[in-house]
């Protein structure tokens, strides 16, 4: 039968596509920043997102709560891929953009975490949409590959393919290195090591299957970069300052972020290194999250780069630096649109706190008109309305990312912490001693594990 408003002799070329646009990423991911999702509903596109297969029921559940985020997505795929296996989400991901591609109009694309980047990246290229380009997206999905074309940039490093293991000649690195797998995120897997023999111990731990990095150990303070890229060129960049459990462990877990660098001592060698980066990545349109250390000598040292959203809590950082979300313009970019950004008016923090291991029995906070909230793994986060430049220090939330219950660990990889609060200040001085104060009205409740526990 012919549509109605379909030419007689064309009913189907009359009817046009709908216009869509394309989320990829951990479901839990795309949640904790439910932005994306209303900035792309306000403009009355459909919202597709492909995300991994373990991701179905959690994702399935929350769509049919129309209080959820969730419940604005169209559609949604399910890939299936390891994040320890290079590329393995490739044809899975292809298959399902190729089939809404002759459905809608793909508007844009976005990968809002890391684990669907680089198939991000072939999709913005296949169908010429804006993106970081192929060569950003791939390199910065692997750790080898950032040391092959960022070379300068970067420690000495040893790339140990599978199969490569027993050929490995780690001495030829000066110790201490540090071991990463080529392909995981959230500082999974990465350990320093003091010397050759160690070394050789770690490898035969890693899976048979994973790529292996070790390069040489730069010391010094750690930073990031984040920068808004449209056209070659940032719109925004900025420094962030961080702490790691590096001090008192061999894991290298993130535990403070601070937007902007407080002191910004680095901030000019740092912003021309990343610039000087990105260039070389021949970055087109996107958001850069680079990892640096500068040691003694003043010089910067590239760990790594995601052409992606941070991660943790630094997008409601930024929020409450500059009063203004950075995800519209996230999306301008994605689109085409121009975009802008203004600087931090205020310093903020995100502070992770180590826990005794054991099992989470609870999180006490004493703090007048601030309770703990309880948010879960894959909770959403709240969303907190920005000071004003001048406003007095404010602690914003303390979250329990996981569940009561819980087993706690130690800090091995970003996914073992358990609290985190953020906070807002007018000076830095004023955020230094606000952590000060909270650190000590909070305290983390773990009990011994028992037998029932650990079955």
């Amino acid at each position: 039968m012919t549509h109605p408003t379909a030419h007689p002799s064309h009913p189907a070329a009359a009817l046009p596509l709908p216009e869509a646009f394309v989320l990829t990423g951990a479901f839990r991911v795309v949640c904790r920043n439910p932005r994306y999702l209303e900035e792309l509903a306000a403009r009355g596109l459909k919202i597709l997102l492909i995300t991994p297969e373990s991701y179905r029921d959690a994702a399935e559940t929350a769509r049919k709560d129309p209080d959820h985020p969730a419940s604005l997505i169209d559609e949604i795929a399910y890939v299936d891929g390891s994040l320890d296996l290079d590329g393995s989400f490739t044809p899975g991901f292809a298959a399902r953009a190729r089939a809404w591609h002759g459905r809608y109009t793909l508007r844009g694309a976005y990968a809002v975490g890391e684990t669907l980047v680089e198939q991000t990246g072939l999709l913005c290229d296949a169908l010429g949409l804006p993106g970081p380009g192929l060569r950003a997206t791939r390199v910065c999905r692997s750790k080898y590959l950032q040391r092959w074309y960022l070379d300068a940039f970067g420690p000495a490093c040893l790339v140990v393919p599978p199969g490569g293991r027993e050929d490995a000649d780690p001495t030829v690195l000066n110790y201490p290195v540090v071991a990463k797998p080529a392909t995981r995120h959230s500082s999974s897997g990465v350990v320093a090591v003091e010397d050759a023999e160690a070394m050789r111990v770690l490898l035969g731990e890693y899976p048979a299957h994973e790529t292996v990095l070790i390069e040489e150990k730069a010391t010094g303070q750690e930073y990031s970069v984040e920068t808004l890229v449209q056209h070659g060129e940032p719109v925004f960049t900025s420094v962030t300052r961080k702490e790691t459990t590096e001090s008192g462990a061999r894991t290298f877990v993130e535990l403070a972020h601070s937007v902007p660098d407080p002191s910004g001592t680095h901030d000019a060698v740092l912003l021309d290194a990343n610039r000087r980066m990105l260039d070389a990545l021949g970055f087109r349109d996107g958001i850069a999250h680079s990892e640096w250390r500068v040691g003694a000598d003043g010089r910067p040292c590239l760990m790594e780069v995601a052409a992606r959203t941070p991660g943790d809590g630094l997008l409601a950082l930024y929020h409450l630096a500059t009063g203004q979300p950075m995800e519209p313009e996230i999306i301008k970019i994605a689109l085409g649109e121009r975009a802008s950004y203004p600087a931090p008016r205020r310093f903020t923090r995100q502070v992770y706190l180590d826990h005794a291991p054991g099992v989470l029995a609870d999180v006490t906070l004493d703090w007048p008109g601030v309770r703990p909230q309880w948010v879960g793994e894959a909770g959403m986060w709240p969303e907190w309305r920005p000071g004003a430049a001048g406003d007095p220090a404010a602690l914003r939330a303390l979250l329990v990312l996981k569940e009561a219950g819980a087993r706690l660990g130690p800090l091995a990889s970003s996914d073992d912490r358990a609290v985190t609060f953020l906070l807002d200040a007018p000076t830095a001085d004023g955020l230094d001693e606000l952590e000060r104060s909270v650190r000590a009205a909070v305290t983390v409740v773990t009990e011994p594990e028992t037998d029932a526990d650990e079955h």
